[in-house]
């Protein structure tokens, strides 16, 4: 573990909170509670993400473009070493699935730099991939729906006919279509092979309540903190945008169990489906916290920041459980920005922003 900073800079990434929300900025917001001295730094790999622009507790204080995750670690570290020499990072938080395996690899070289990563281990993030979730359910004891993998869109529409329509067409890390039948298979395949690439999944759609658990584990098979919600408003790609929070001891009692089993360091999310009035189904697991979660934070379990004291050495408030009936809204605002900023960042790559550069001005 890292001595204590003084004044520590973290590298945030997910800065989108428009359509299909993105967690970076309710983690910026989330962390600045615990550590209000921070400074923010954000990862960005488009000029037009939403969380750019915010000058709210969300906003980060300078941001800088990132080739894409998939140019692989050694592209991503080539750009990172520039904004280290610039801004002396302390830790990075990132938030979504695809930069996960390349910060797993970089780490030891991270750790050499002074910057600390929250990231889970490479044996936990293999072991919850959705092609290997059904052997994890199945070590586990809880339920999951059906779920095949192929690599081409003729071996997937054979395996689509085992599963029984409707089904989810499903990307390793991102995207899922239901498909009423082969025709629709074979398009949504087509969409998602070309972004994401193989394999592609198809997966047995199952009806019912939607919950979530997002959480932080300790590394060694326990829970430091956790709030479980069902849905009430979701987007068109099945994220929450309204929720209530529950008591609900057999699933966090599921939720438990599959972190012990992953021995799962950092924050997640668990997504689970309960047909009618049946066991809850597990169907996948987030290896990162969900775009909701600022909002077990204003609950007072604020997990954000316990992830970013562990990691910096620092001694966060202990969590608080969430009470039952809470419930939060997503409201749409739209934010005001000048072109400048756009050009800023389309040539050159980076600009200074946010919270404390504009109070100051």
């Amino acid at each position: 573990m890292l001595s204590p900073s003084p004044s520590p800079v973290i590298l945030v990434s997910g800065l989108h909170r428009g359509e299909s929300p993105q967690a970076g900025g309710a983690v910026v917001e989330s962390v600045r509670e615990v550590i209000p001295e921070a400074r923010f730094v954000g990862i960005s790999y488009d000029i037009l993400e939403t969380g750019l622009f915010s000058r709210g507790a969300d906003a980060v204080d300078a941001a800088w473009m990132f080739p894409y995750p998939g140019a692989g670690p050694e592209a991503f570290l080539e750009r990172l070493r520039e904004v280290h020499a610039a801004e002396q990072l302390s830790l990075i938080i990132p938030t979504l699935d695809s930069e996960l395996a390349n910060l797993i690899r970089l780490r030891p070289t991270l750790q050499k730099m002074g910057i600390a990563v929250a990231v889970p281990s490479s044996e936990a993030l293999r072991a919850r991939d959705k092609v290997a979730l059904p052997g994890l359910a199945a070590r586990v004891g809880v339920p999951t729906p059906m779920t095949l993998a192929a690599d081409t869109a003729s071996e997937l529409a054979v395996l689509a006919q085992r599963v029984g329509y409707p089904c989810y067409v499903k990307g390793a890390l991102y995207d899922a279509r239901l498909v009423q039948d082969e025709a629709q298979l074979y398009a949504a395949f087509a969409d998602i092979h070309a972004t994401w690439g193989a394999p592609i999944l198809v997966q047995q759609a199952l009806h019912g309540e939607e919950f979530v658990v997002a959480g932080v584990g300790d590394g060694k098979g326990g829970l430091l903190a956790f709030c479980a919600m069902r849905k009430l408003l979701r987007t068109r790609l099945g994220k929450a945008f309204g929720g209530v929070v529950v008591e609900d001891p057999a699933l966090i009692d599921l939720t438990r169990r599959l972190i012990a089993e992953l021995r799962w360091d950092g924050g997640f999310e668990i997504e689970f489906l309960r047909p009618g009035h049946g066991r809850h189904h597990l169907f996948e697991i987030n290896p990162r916290f969900p775009s909701w979660i600022s909002f077990p934070a204003k609950l007072g379990c604020n997990m954000p920041g316990l992830v970013a004291a562990r990691a910096l050495g620092r001694v966060a408030p202990a969590p608080q459980a969430c009470k039952a009936g809470s419930m939060f809204v997503r409201h749409v605002a739209d934010i005001v920005g000048d072109i400048s900023d756009l050009a800023g960042l389309a040539t050159q790559g980076h600009i200074a922003m946010g919270v404390r550069q504009h109070e100051e001005k």
